[in-house]
């Protein structure tokens, strides 16, 4: 199993103070014919009371402390894109989110490049407060 981000903790009780419940640290997804799982970092869920329905969430979780953003930033983008199409085969209600801290969206994914790359790809992502252990926004 994978080690855990350093923002784990944070963004876990990020999510609950945001009427999440967490169901599943980490989320495993098991790929179908074959004996390969991948490992989210959270999987979450909360009523919709308006549609009396679940809302279920995964979340990946990174902390972009490596030696170079860009780099962090391919490792992130590849799992992220690799765990969407992984759920939409087995778990299509599912959707999935890249958590990222607050001072690196500031410093990092307000750059142009990012942006044209989260157009491109649909990114979804929470922005956190690992201090305050709260969540900033929700971007879709």
């Amino acid at each position: 199993m994978p080690a855990k981000d350093i923002f784990h903790n944070a963004v876990k009780q990020a999510l609950i103070k945001d009427g999440w419940v967490i169901t599943d640290d980490p989320l495993v997804i098991k790929l179908q014919d074959s004996d390969i799982n991948l490992f989210v970092d959270l999987g979450a869920e909360r009523l919709i009371a308006a549609e009396k329905a679940n809302e279920k969430i995964a979340v990946e979780i990174k902390s972009f402390i490596g030696t170079s953003f860009m780099t962090d930033f391919h490792e992130a983008l590849g799992q992220f894109l690799n765990y969407r199409v992984a759920l939409k085969d087995r778990d299509p209600g599912r959707h999935i989110y890249l958590a990222i801290p607050l001072d690196i969206y500031d410093a990092f994914f307000s750059r142009r490049f990012v942006q044209l790359v989260h157009q491109e790809y649909n990114l979804a992502e929470i922005i956190f407060d690992p201090k305050q252990e709260v969540i900033c926004s929700w971007i879709k």
